[in-house]
């Protein structure tokens, strides 16, 4: 066997060796999640009534003693619990996949970068369900109300003009009654997409204070796209909201906040990283590594 030959093999065997390691994580990680699934769907029927309760508490605000969800396909409802297995399995088996993942890479990484890569495994699942709450508790039963109200406000104004005021005795004699038969995947749908839209945004600090770390992304840079930032936003709350104002107003004053945030965090990693180069020697004590664009502070 030639020199070059020995040297391939030798070259092939750390790769194969990862392929298996990372075979193993996967299939670790994809046993977490069927089983978090299965833990779901038997708590599906719950976890469903759980996330309709802010339509439920919208539909008794505008006078419905007994709110009432359908659905108009047999497998309907059965296929609401499988994703609502899926969404919660994901969530459930998360710390696992993420051990499985930084088990993976963590051999490869030096100790201050375990260090630095740490805090953010934690903080990602934190922030998510920081947000997610927030979707489920203030962002949904706002959007709720103003969709279920708005179609509720003619008949309210109606019934005031035909009866002095008093809507408790309004009768019609004429016209339609419109009313909301919910189904039950389509209003589900709703509260998903706000979870996860919210949760994913309160993702911005983690983000782009890796990239910070990773040299990707200066306070500078993103003080000074500033109003990118904004149109951004904006464009994302106008595609993950519904089509009200309200709640897009709020995605937008919260991620706005999160990004400013965002800019103190990766400062503080600049301000950081030149005190531990002044402590090498690299830089003068008069030397700042980021000094040159602090003018547009």
């Amino acid at each position: 066997m030639s020199h070059t030959d020995s040297d391939i093999e030798d070259s092939s065997a750390p790769l194969i060796e990862h392929l298996a390691e990372l075979r193993t994580r996967l299939i670790r990680a994809a046993l977490a999640f069927v089983v978090g699934m299965v833990i779901c769907f038997a708590v599906a029927s719950p976890i469903l009534d759980f996330l309709l309760i802010p339509i439920e508490k919208s539909m008794r605000a505008l006078g419905n003693p007994n709110p009432v969800m359908q659905y108009t396909a047999p497998q309907e409802y059965f296929f609401t619990l499988i994703r609502i297995s899926m969404v919660g399995g994901l969530a459930l088996s998360f710390p696992v996949i993420a051990y499985q993942l930084w088990r993976f890479v963590a051999p490869g990484l030096y100790r201050n970068e375990k260090n630095a890569f740490l805090p953010f495994l934690i903080a990602s699942p934190v922030l998510f369900l920081m947000g997610a709450a927030f979707a489920q508790y203030v962002v949904v039963p706002l959007a709720m109300t103003f969709f279920l109200g708005f179609a509720d406000l003619p008949s309210f104004v109606g019934a005031l003009v035909a009866n002095g005021g008093d809507v408790a005795t309004a009768t019609k004699d004429t016209g339609i009654d419109i009313v909301f038969n919910g189904k039950v995947n389509e209003s589900l749908d709703i509260t998903l997409k706000m979870i996860v839209a919210f949760g994913l945004c309160f993702q911005l600090p983690v983000l782009l204070t890796l990239m910070g770390k990773a040299g990707l992304a200066t306070a500078h840079g993103l003080r000074s796209t500033r109003k990118y930032a904004v149109v951004g936003i904006l464009t994302v709350a106008a595609l993950v909201t519904p089509p009200d104002v309200t709640t897009q107003l709020i995605l937008f004053v919260v991620v706005y906040g999160l990004y400013e945030i965002s800019i103190f965090l990766v400062a503080r990693v600049e301000k950081k990283r030149t005190e531990e180069l002044r402590a090498a020697g690299v830089l003068d004590e008069d030397e700042d590594l980021f000094g040159e664009f602090d003018d547009d502070k």
